[in-house]
């Protein structure tokens, strides 16, 4: 069935907890929206800030659902009881059980659209996820997407201070993440994200969980688009090549797209060219999700 907009819905994850999140429907599609899009956030903020990536997918005709993983955003905020210190950090189960709901929320938006395929948006950690789960579960997609991403290994992907090289661009902190002051800004002044980096939010263990690499053939030959700023300090684009290739090579996919910024920070979605961003991912989802009239 075709949804109505709605926020902040609650799914109940497996051990209890209580993950919120909002749905976009498709817009101007009397024929019905060409798919489902499944958003995953990055470390430290939340489903809200994607609010204008889900308007122009409904626009094109794309039925968005975007949630607030465990520990973040108004997930977090009801998981701590109000501590806003606390948000980002996973909780028990850790990163196991994000990636747990983050699969479960897969299900229940086939549950609500079992006629429409699926495609999958990561961005940053979210992204990460996705690398992850791709890995065992690419059957469970009918594309997918990673933003701000990185090739998974030591000297590919960046786990020191992410704001180094643009620290002398300003003082919130979050200079690394656009070239647009106004994306900075909003983030500190956001009360639902944190610059806490994600080694202190998860520990080690789960850090360290999140290294590896795509693997080899996977069970579905989907469709792949890579989108990153080549001044991204997460990877960029030499570590966006790594992951093209071993996309290509190691899992054996036969349509793999890397899409290269030049100049553009970690969040490819508030860029300044973000207009340029949005046109490119919705032109390779109509190329593959015809109008369904």
């Amino acid at each position: 069935m075709q949804q109505q907009d709605e926020k902040d819905r609650i799914f109940v994850a497996d051990d209890g907890v209580r993950l919120h999140y909002d749905v976009y429907a498709a817009r101007g599609a009397e024929e019905g929206p060409r798919a489902a899009v499944q958003v995953s956030h990055g470390v430290g903020e939340h489903a809200g800030r994607y609010s204008a990536l889900g308007e122009h997918l409904t626009a094109a005709g794309y039925t968005v659902y975007a949630d607030d993983h465990r520990g973040h955003g108004r997930t977090g905020l009801e998981q701590w009881g109000g501590d806003h210190s606390r948000l980002g950090r996973l909780g028990p189960g850790g990163l196991r059980a994000a990636i747990r709901d983050l699969r479960g929320f897969t299900a229940l938006i086939r549950d609500e659209n079992p006629d429409l395929p699926l495609v999958l948006i990561g961005h940053s950690w979210g992204s990460l996820m996705a690398q992850m789960v791709l890995n065992r579960h690419s059957e469970d997609y009918d594309a997918a997407v990673l933003s701000g991403t990185a090739y998974r290994v030591v000297g590919s992907m960046n786990s020191g201070d992410l704001n180094k090289r643009h620290a002398h661009l300003g003082a919130t902190g979050a200079e690394w993440l656009s070239r647009d002051p106004a994306v900075a800004q909003a983030f500190i002044d956001d009360p639902l994200t944190t610059l806490t980096p994600l080694q202190k939010l998860f520990g080690m263990a789960d850090a360290a969980r999140l290294l590896g690499r795509p693997a080899r053939d996977l069970t579905r030959d989907l469709p792949l688009l890579i989108q990153v700023g080549s001044d991204d300090p997460l990877g960029g684009e030499a570590s966006a090549r790594k992951l093209e290739r071993a996309y290509r090579v190691r899992s054996g996919l036969s349509d793999v797209t890397a899409i290269v910024y030049p100049g553009a920070r970690h969040e490819v979605y508030n860029e300044t060219n973000r207009a340029e961003v949005f046109a490119d991912l919705t032109a390779w989802l109509d190329a593959r999700f015809a109008s369904r009239g």
